[in-house]
């Protein structure tokens, strides 16, 4: 599973909005999906969008973040039952720091803030929404993953020194390079049991999309 960000809220109480009259009456928000008892409204595909184009200068299609939005319903849901412990706000501020930090300044960040359409407040929620559900995701998944030794080295091998020599640059030594190498893996296969745990998942829960496929 990308590590994209990940929010969604839910609106127990909002109904899908009329058409616009002839009056000019614009569509304020409209339900895209029930997964369960609880519904996805198409302002949070809007807003996930301005994220991801706000982190990455691009977005998925409509579709893609409705599936993305159901999977983080999907996670969202486990982690609530099972009581797992919210990021604590010096988690949230490490994690802000890191965006400020991948856009290279304060003043990018600013400008980018205000080419996407969103304030300091919504980027804070997709942060600390982001972490908890790839923290919960981690310690599900994480005691499952095993890295064996040859992967190590397959991985050094392959892609660590050919990239170093593409770079003009020493390679480090295995040794150096072998906790990252690990946990590179390790994010790997947590990824892929987070695949296929929300596969299995989407076969047992009532999805109803209501998304126009054509949009966007």
């Amino acid at each position: 599973m990308r590590s994209r960000p990940m929010h969604a809220l839910v609106f127990s109480l909002l109904t899908a909005v009329p058409a616009p009259s002839r009056a000019g009456q614009e569509v304020v928000d409209r339900i895209v999906a029930r997964v369960e008892s609880d519904v996805i409204l198409w302002s949070e595909i809007r807003t996930l969008g301005k994220y991801q184009r706000f982190l990455d200068g691009t977005s998925e299609t409509d579709g893609q973040i409705l599936n993305r939005l159901i999977d983080q319903w999907i996670v969202r849901n486990e982690a609530d039952v099972s009581r797992f412990p919210h990021p604590s706000a010096a988690d949230i501020e490490r994690g802000m720091e890191r965006v400020r930090k991948s856009l290279g300044s304060p003043e990018e960040f600013e400008s980018r803030e205000k080419q996407c359409g969103l304030n300091d407040q919504q980027i804070r929620a997709m942060v600390a929404a982001q972490l908890y559900l790839s923290n919960y995701l981690d310690s599900r998944f994480r005691p499952a993953v095993r890295i064996e030794p040859q992967a190590v080295e397959d991985f050094y091998r392959n892609s660590v020194v050919p990239v170093a020599k593409a770079r003009g640059q020493e390679p480090p030594s295995l040794d150096a390079a072998r906790d990252a190498i690990e946990e590179a893996l390790m994010q790997n296969g947590i990824n892929g049991q987070a695949d296929q745990w929300l596969k299995e998942s989407r076969t047992r829960l009532h999805i109803e999309k209501l998304l126009n496929e054509g949009a966007k």
